[in-house]
C-alpha cells in the first residue's frame, strides 16, 4: 500500500494525500510536479526510474474501509533536497531515455 508521502523530497512543498502535484516513481519517491519537471527532468535521483501522478486514496470510506480514515497518509517527511550537479552526471543520458526504456 502506498504511503501517500507529506512533502516534496526536494523543496519539502506540502502534499497532502488528495494533493494532484505529487508525483511518485516506482519506489514511491515523492516530488511535487515542479521538481519532477525542473530539477530532477523525470529522472528519479534515487533509481533513475520515471515519475506517474500519485493515486489518491478516498477519504471517505465507500467500500470496505478502502480510505483515508482506515489507512492514513504517512507523516514521516523525507527531505533530501537533489544536489544539482550530481544529478546532473547522473541523469545525463537517462533523461533521453523514455522511463519504459530504463
Amino acid at each position: 500500500m502506498l504511503e501517500l508521502r507529506p512533502t516534496c523530497e526536494h523543496c519539502n512543498k506540502a502534499l497532502p494525500a488528495d494533493s494532484l502535484d505529487a508525483r511518485i516513481c516506482s519506489y514511491e519517491c515523492t516530488f511535487c510536479a515542479d521538481c519532477v519537471e525542473k530539477v530532477v527532468f523525470n529522472v528519479c535521483p534515487n533509481c533513475g526510474g520515471g515519475f506517474v501522478p500519485r493515486p489518491i486514496r478516498p477519504s471517505k470510506n465507500w467500500k470496505g474501509d478502502n480510505c483515508l480514515g482506515h489507512d492514513p497518509a504517512s507523516t514521516q517527511v523525507r527531505h533530501r533536497p537533489v544536489n544539482p550537479e550530481t544529478h546532473a552526471r547522473f541523469s545525463s543520458v537517462l533523461r533521453n531515455l523514455p522511463p519504459e526504456k530504463r
